[in-house]
């Protein structure tokens, strides 16, 4: 039976997702997460989903109630047919296309049909999402117009009336920031800065201010520089 009040985030363990978590878990009663191994780079993401849930669950227990079971697909097979430099130990570059080369192609289009599968089988009408097209990296399958066309597709598809929610598609990155503080306040903050991963090298060794990375390749600037812009202002939380 589906389960009006549950959602199924798309969580990576990086700051978007996290994010999204703290959103999904402040709306529905029942909010699972799914994630992806395509043989990223920066596998370490994956280890961090728990340490991101397990703390969110310690020191918010208003949302640890409603936050329920975990789930990893294995992509690896599709992750190997991009040859990007997600997947692969190569530089951060612009393609011919005019596209970065950590563009893996489709993926989120992959990830919501793995994700609209496993929801079908939970009973659960909702589906997360930290796509965005404000602060987005030049990924056309995070645009706006690409995810309604997608909710179409799978709906008529599996014959369902999925909702593809997408809280951050209109946020700039510092607005992430801000919508992170309101939904958690300072702790919440704390969760993302400490415990999240974006950095698509992996490293994971110094503690920035806007949280661990290399602070150079193309994720850490762009979280780096939405932190700097967010607490330039006073660190506010996002005006609704």
């Amino acid at each position: 039976m589906t389960d009006a009040s549950a959602a199924l985030v798309l969580f990576s363990g990086g700051q978007d997702s996290t994010v999204c978590l703290a959103w999904a878990l402040d709306r529905y009663s029942r909010v699972e997460t799914v994630g992806f191994d395509y043989g990223q780079r920066h596998a370490v993401e994956l280890q961090a989903r728990q340490v991101v849930r397990a703390r969110i669950a310690a020191e918010f227990p208003r949302w640890a109630k409603r936050l329920g079971d975990d789930h990893m697909l294995d992509m690896r097979g599709f992750g190997a047919i991009g040859g990007t430099a997600m997947t692969e130990e190569r530089a951060f570059e612009i393609t011919g296309k005019g596209l970065p080369n950590t563009y893996v192609p489709g993926r989120n289009l992959v990830f919501l049909t793995y994700a609209a599968a496993l929801a079908d089988r939970r009973g659960v009408p909702v589906l997360v999402g930290g796509m965005c097209e404000t602060d987005y990296s030049g990924y056309p399958d995070c645009r706006r117009e690409a995810i309604d066309a997608m909710a179409r597709a799978l709906n008529l598809g599996m014959a369902q009336d999925f909702r593809i929610e997408t809280p951050l598609m209109r946020l700039t990155k510092a607005e992430t920031w801000a919508l992170a503080k309101q939904l958690g306040g300072e702790a919440l903050v704390s969760v993302v800065v400490e415990e999240s991963h974006t950095c698509y090298r992996g490293e994971r060794g110094e503690l920035h201010a806007w949280g661990h990375g290399c602070g150079t390749c193309p994720a850490c600037e762009l979280r780096a520089k939405g932190w700097d812009a967010w607490a330039a202002g006073g660190r506010p939380e996002l005006v609704a």
